[in-house]
């Protein structure tokens, strides 16, 4: 056994910036794709150890009996948990003989998916590597809405809201863009507007029928603290103390929840989700008007 199999691959550190002891872990990701669905899956998982630091090691586009083998000895030198998802039977079966002579944990985390499918559908998997990667017309669909979301944010071409699948509405800093551009990544194509404290909503808004509307909004006490922050220290007169006033924030937030409840439009309070979290609200809501 080498000097490197003999080292515990588990260690405890102090966090960079202070703090208890973190344990950081090496973690493989061997996958004869991009490694996207890896990624996802150990960031998801993870998320579930807060004390604990995965440290990645990540193989791309693994499709050779050389590149799998330089890859067995980066993960000899440095034990940890190898997740993979790799088709061709022979580099998996050399993965899967290599971790088990090494003692070190591997996981192909398709193979649950894949076995349900294949069963349920009575069909025989394609075994085609990064499959879900082809120049297909989904990977299309994701262009054109990354391109009609960036030209529509923040409320620019208002007269072209009609071909958008979703249109977000909100006050300031209630996380419209990033959702938008999220939703985006998806092959949703979704425009945004903000609703302004001196102005009235855009008319464009109460005409669209292809669209799904959706209204956010957030505790004023937390819009007040991104506001502040956002402005920074550099405070300009006026309007600029205006737009962290609580009390006039509370004023937005209730004029905006009149609005859509007004029009019968979805409302989606941001204050306590992470973008991903309004996002998946939001795909809920459209997939239950489509299927209605």
């Amino acid at each position: 056994m080498s000097e490197a199999q003999e080292q515990n691959p588990i260690s405890q550190r102090r966090s960079p910036i202070g703090g208890p002891l973190a344990t950081y872990f090496h973690v493989h990701l061997v996958s004869d794709s991009t490694g996207e669905t890896l990624n996802a899956m150990l960031k998801a998982t993870a998320s579930q150890f807060a004390a604990a630091k995965p440290l990645e090691h990540i193989y791309a586009l693994v499709r050779s009996r050389p590149h799998m083998e330089r890859t067995l000895a980066e993960i000899e030198a440095a034990p940890g948990i190898v997740l993979y998802t790799i088709i061709n039977p022979e580099l998996r079966r050399l993965l899967e003989i290599r971790c088990s002579e090494l003692q070190t944990p591997a996981v192909s985390v398709l193979d649950p998916l894949l076995n349900a499918f294949t069963e349920y559908l009575g069909l025989e998997q394609s075994l085609r590597p990064g499959a879900q990667h082809q120049l297909d017309e989904d990977y299309f669909r994701r262009i054109a809405a990354l391109d009609y979301t960036l030209s529509h944010d923040d409320g620019q071409m208002l007269w072209d809201l009609e071909p958008a699948d979703v249109v977000l509405v909100g006050v300031s800093r209630t996380s419209k863009t990033p959702t938008c551009m999220y939703l985006a990544n998806r092959g949703i194509k979704a425009a945004n507007v903000p609703l302004v404290p001196t102005g009235n909503p855009p008319s464009e808004l109460f005409g669209l029928r292809k669209p799904l509307v959706v209204g956010l909004v957030a505790s004023p006490e937390r819009l007040a603290q991104i506001r502040k922050s956002r402005l920074g220290g550099l405070k300009a007169q006026g309007s600029a103390d205006d737009y962290s006033d609580l009390d006039l924030i509370r004023a937005e937030v209730q004029r905006a929840r009149r609005l859509y409840a007004k029009h019968g439009w979805p409302t989606i309070d941001v204050t306590r989700k992470s973008v991903e979290e309004t996002a998946a609200a939001i795909l809920t809501k459209l997939s239950a008007r489509r299927n209605k």
